[in-house]
């Protein structure tokens, strides 16, 4: 039966002013994960909103690192039949948020998101790189950062997500041939859709850039045709 994971104590405590407060919630969280078999999706935004501000409050570059790594590596002790919607509501609060992050504080959920999409991978690489659970997570990721029309996902976010694609693939061994089967042109998938169909050029262009990345094997391109020119060559002196 769900609970209402606002009445557990320390989901308040996510976002004290102290951070002994704060550790010692993501402790109890941690707890309280692993054993729960029940996880609505309204109840994980809830949770979800207090390890924003959990972020938010954190102070100082080593302290801001030692949570990333902490709450990314919450997704290795859920249940398998929570990891996904636990990993949706992360993908829907950063969106959500991510306009309203002050420049002072953008690097740290600069560097949570990486830390997710490598825990992302991570699952994956776990799952042996099975095709059905790939195609599962880049569903979910479709909803959000890879979405290529939703035009209120935040570019930002997109560009970061594209940016940090190929170091996660190459942190958990995807693009090393070391004789694990890996389906590097299916992992690609969702930048290839990036790349071919989204609407603003710039994410487009970002996007082709990724997939010419020399780390990956034959340093694959998109091959599209050129984009049409506009006919706009910019202010003239």
């Amino acid at each position: 039966m769900a609970t209402d994971i606002q009445q557990t104590p320390f989901v308040k405590q996510l976002a004290a002013n102290d951070r002994p407060t704060r550790d010692a919630a993501v402790d109890s969280l941690r707890t309280y994960l692993s054993g729960r078999r029940e996880l609505p999706p309204l109840e994980l935004l809830k949770l979800w909103k207090g390890l924003f501000y959990c972020m938010w409050m954190s102070d100082r570059p080593l302290t801001q690192q030692a949570l990333a790594t902490s709450l990314a590596d919450l997704v290795a002790i859920l249940p398998a039949e929570n990891s996904i919607p636990f990993l949706r509501a992360f993908w829907q609060t950063m969106q959500r948020e991510w306009t309203n992050i002050d420049v002072l504080r953008m690097e740290k959920f600069l560097l949570l998101t990486r830390r997710y999409l490598g825990a992302t991978f991570k699952l994956l690489k776990k799952g042996k790189w099975e095709e059905g659970l790939i195609e599962e997570h880049f569903k979910m990721l479709g909803e959000g950062p890879c979405n290529v029309l939703d035009m209120t996902v935040p570019n930002g976010m997109r560009f970061h997500f594209i940016d940090i694609y190929v170091d996660e693939l190459k942190k958990v061994g995807a693009l090393e041939n070391d004789g694990e089967d890996v389906p590097l042109e299916l992992l690609l998938k969702p930048i290839r859709a990036l790349a071919k169909g989204n609407p603003t050029k710039p994410v487009r262009t970002k996007a082709k850039e990724a997939l010419a990345d020399e780390r990956l094997p034959g340093n694959d391109k998109v091959e599209d045709p050129p984009e049409e020119d506009d006919g706009w060559e910019g202010f003239k002196d």
